[in-house]
């Protein structure tokens, strides 16, 4: 039996080399529109077709949920959290940030997670009490103390427009505290940047399981906090995230909550 990151590791290697050839070439007629701000390449659907082939072969009874497919997965015991492309957009328009992102949960706890960046050949990954590692070299958490320093990351609410004045107020409230703010356009690079300290924090309103099932693992393992606005465990469930290292997390939750009582 193959070891379940062996094989997600193998499958984001297999979806990495498609959209590294395509990107960049893909033309109006290979576009979908799913709703406002939202699309899908045919790339997108033959990334997933070849992720879960592969997943598949090595564990057939495991159920797959998957940004481009509808599954029947909520009484799954073992669940592949899969994004076949995430920064769609920018992948579209040839901007270079772009991932793969697949992740296994076992009885509601994530146990393996893979982000893959093709672009820079960065394979991200973690397994659960094992830590988590870059291209085989540990990682960790900034160690940044001093949030006027921080460097944090996020992503506009594009597709839930009812969130842009809530996020509006955190941002404001966020300059005028850190050092500055990035938006690189995927959220799993995103979380695999505060994993291995490129950025200090991360927040984003209703993002979906496959955007960051992965990238909650790398963080946990590499001695990260993440959480929802609340400072719960509801994440995957509301979409909401803030992640970081145990100084730069509750300074962000306390920004946020700051900001929505405005």
């Amino acid at each position: 039996m193959r070891e379940p990151l062996v094989v997600a590791l193998e499958a984001a290697k297999l979806a990495g080399r498609i959209i590294k050839e395509k990107i960049g070439t893909i033309t109006k007629e290979n576009i979908t529109q799913k709703s406002i701000s939202d699309y899908v390449t045919e790339v997108d659907i033959y990334s997933e077709k070849k992720i879960i082939e592969h997943i598949k072969k090595y564990f057939p009874h495991h159920q797959i949920m998957a940004e481009e497919s509808s599954n029947n997965y909520k009484k799954a015991e073992y669940l592949w959290i899969i994004d076949p492309l995430d920064g769609t957009t920018n992948f579209i328009h040839g901007f270079p940030v772009v991932a793969v992102s697949i992740a296994l949960m076992y009885k509601g706890e994530l146990k393996v997670g893979v982000v893959y960046d093709p672009i820079k050949d960065e394979l991200f990954y973690a397994e659960k009490d094992e830590g988590a590692f870059l291209n085989s070299e540990r990682i960790r958490v900034s160690s940044l103390k001093e949030p006027s320093l921080s460097l944090i990351a996020t992503g506009f609410p594009f597709r839930n427009k009812q969130y842009i004045d809530s996020y509006i107020k955190i941002f404001r409230e966020l300059l005028y505290s850190v050092s500055d703010l990035r938006r690189p356009g995927a959220a799993a690079i995103d979380l695999a940047y505060v994993a291995c300290g490129r950025v200090d924090g991360f927040f984003e309103f209703a993002l979906s399981p496959w955007d960051i099932a992965a990238g909650t693992i790398l963080i946990k393992e590499a001695g990260g906090v993440v959480s929802d606005f609340d400072g719960g465990e509801n994440y995957l469930k509301t979409g909401n995230i803030v992640a970081g290292n145990n100084i730069i997390h509750p300074f962000l939750i306390e920004k946020i909550k700051k900001a929505l009582q405005c």
